[in-house]
């Protein structure tokens, strides 16, 4: 328990640190390790709808909620968010304040990482679960976070082992309380890598008229059995999800654009601006303009 606690303070030193030299707008601070980057925030954040890609996020101070379909997960320091599909989130940094701010670790997951090390560990059984978890951090995980973070300061060390401590990472993950949930990313014929393969159609094509039967081609299954899947891991229909992805990229379109609503509602495959409108003001809770001037303001 003491030597837990000792790595965590650790590693959140050295997240803050890292943050302090490096944080950029948006709350972001990258690393030169791809798929590696920290978030902070200094106050509660409006709520962020995104389309996040598979990672694993350490908090490390402050607390957090994520909201998937119907189910909705609040964590803090300590523990560990797991997203192991492309699926559309809701988020908001609950605790926060310039004092205490929120700081999580991010890591993308590598599935060619993943398929290597669980073709070599074996024996281990995947747990197909929903695509969002929350577990307790282990010491094993928050020691080789720490000594991955250490290595921005340090450039040859980094061109010598960043790889080999990003992977060594994913064991660690493997090994613990998510390996499980992760390891139906490293098997090509898992339910999860099928109906990823569908869910990255929906993201290319998105705009597109899509006929389901596409999707459960690319995902190698019968309509009924994709349907029941793809709903079972992503907790939303093909048709729900394909609406928030265009709505999720109409609002950025609006916001980072400057896309005039008609536009934007057509950019992303919408035929009717006033059935636009009503979709966009029942995800977000306000119609485009107000939602985008309320998000400028803060933003201001």
């Amino acid at each position: 328990m003491a030597e837990h606690r000792a790595v965590t303070e650790a590693l959140l030193g050295a997240t803050r640190s890292y943050a302090g030299a490096h944080l950029g707008d948006g709350g972001v601070a990258a690393t030169p390790i791809d798929g590696i980057f920290i978030l902070s925030e200094t106050a509660p954040s409006p709520l962020h709808y995104s389309i996040t890609k598979p990672l694993i996020a350490l908090v490390l101070q402050g607390a957090k909620r994520v909201t998937m379909g119907c189910h909705s997960f609040e964590f803090g320091a300590g523990e560990s968010l797991l997203i192991t599909m492309d699926v559309p989130t809701m988020s908001q940094v609950t605790t926060a304040s310039a004092a205490t701010p929120y700081y999580s670790l991010v890591m993308e997951l590598d599935a060619a990482v993943i398929t290597e090390l669980v073709g070599k560990m074996g024996g281990l059984a995947a747990t197909p679960d929903l695509p969002v978890r929350v577990g307790q951090t282990e010491t094993e995980v928050a020691e080789a976070a720490l000594r991955l973070l250490k290595l921005p300061s340090r450039p040859h060390a980094l061109a010598l082992l960043g790889t080999q401590l990003v992977r060594e990472l994913h064991y660690w993950l493997l090994s613990g309380r998510h390996g499980g949930a992760m390891r139906t990313l490293g098997i090509s014929d898992s339910h999860t890598r099928r109906i990823a393969r569908a869910v990255e159609i929906l993201r290319t094509r998105y705009a597109e008229p899509l006929r389901i039967k596409t999707l459960a081609d690319a995902a190698g299954m019968s309509l009924s059995v994709f349907h029941t899947h793809f709903r079972n891991i992503t907790t939303l229909t093909p048709l729900q999800f394909q609406k928030q992805l265009r709505l999720l990229e109409a609002r950025r379109r609006l916001l980072a654009d400057g896309a005039a609503i008609s536009a934007a509602a057509h950019g992303v495959g919408y035929e009717s601006v006033p059935q636009f409108t009503r979709e966009y003001s029942r995800m977000f809770g306000q119609p485009p303009a107000r939602s985008i001037r309320g998000m400028r303001e803060r933003a201001a």
